[in-house]
């Protein structure tokens, strides 16, 4: 496999704000070059707003087209989550827009319950997994990265996860701590992609948006500042430390601990 080029995305985000925020990601994306993904950080367009009444799409709403449109005019893949709605249900839901105009979806899993997520959106039940060149990427959302079985890397599932989030600073060395534990123990890369800057609940996001190899060494990380970044993941290394630290192949199963 060639390297993969991935380009994190760190701003600020204009709180409840869809068509403020989609023309500032529209003009960002619009100056990234040479990559093959571009991942924007959880609820792109509103911020963590729990008014999903109010702000909610559908998957044919203009959030989810610009995505589609964006990832073909680019001939790159677009990915980030929104609010949608969707048979009288609320999701949190990441979406991936690829070039040829394929749409993939993850709706998250683990709801923030501090936050009261939980009695406004439903949880999605099922993983995704995205390839782009033969490399597989799974995507997750923020509070997920708290739990380490529903991310379990059963047989190299998967070469790179990725955690989109926003993860408030008072946090922030949980988030750093744990997006490296997620690559030590999964043998993958893991890229966190995190906001910065004060929502609307007052609460301020440092960012720390990461890129962490398998070794968990950080390659990349940005801290109170918004920022683009580009890096390759190298599929050479990637292959090699699994081959020299096959720890995958001794890994437990749910079914093995729990009878």
């Amino acid at each position: 496999m060639q390297d993969l080029r991935v380009t994190v995305v760190q701003t600020d985000i204009f709180w409840e704000e869809p068509e403020r925020n989609i023309a500032r990601f529209d003009e960002v994306i619009g100056r990234i070059k040479d990559t093959h993904l571009v991942i924007l950080p959880e609820m792109f367009t509103t911020g963590f707003s729990m008014e999903a009444h109010r702000l909610a799409q559908t998957m044919h709403g203009s959030s989810v087209q610009w995505l589609r449109e964006k990832s073909r005019q680019r001939k790159i893949d677009i990915t980030g989550s929104i609010i949608i709605e969707e048979k009288g249900r609320y999701y949190n839901r990441l979406v991936w827009a690829k070039p040829d105009g394929d749409i993939f979806t993850y709706d998250k899993k683990h709801l923030f319950r501090i936050s009261g997520e939980e009695k406004v959106y439903s949880a999605g039940d099922s993983r995704l997994t995205v390839e782009i060149d033969g490399w597989k990427l799974r995507p997750f959302i923020c509070y997920d990265l708290r739990f380490p079985l529903w991310t379990r890397n059963f047989g190299n599932e998967y070469d790179v996860a990725i955690f989109i989030a926003n993860w408030p600073e008072k946090r922030s060395a949980h988030w750093r701590l744990l997006l490296q534990a997620r690559a030590v123990e999964n043998l993958s890369y893991v890229v966190g992609v995190n906001r910065v800057g004060t929502d609307g609940g007052r609460f301020y996001h440092s960012g720390d948006s990461s890129i962490i190899d398998p070794r968990g060494e950080i390659l990349f990380r940005k801290s109170h500042e918004e920022c683009i970044h580009t890096e390759a993941l190298s599929s050479d290394q990637l292959e090699a430390y699994r081959a020299s630290f096959p720890f995958w192949m001794d890994a437990d199963r749910i079914e093995d601990i729990v009878k």
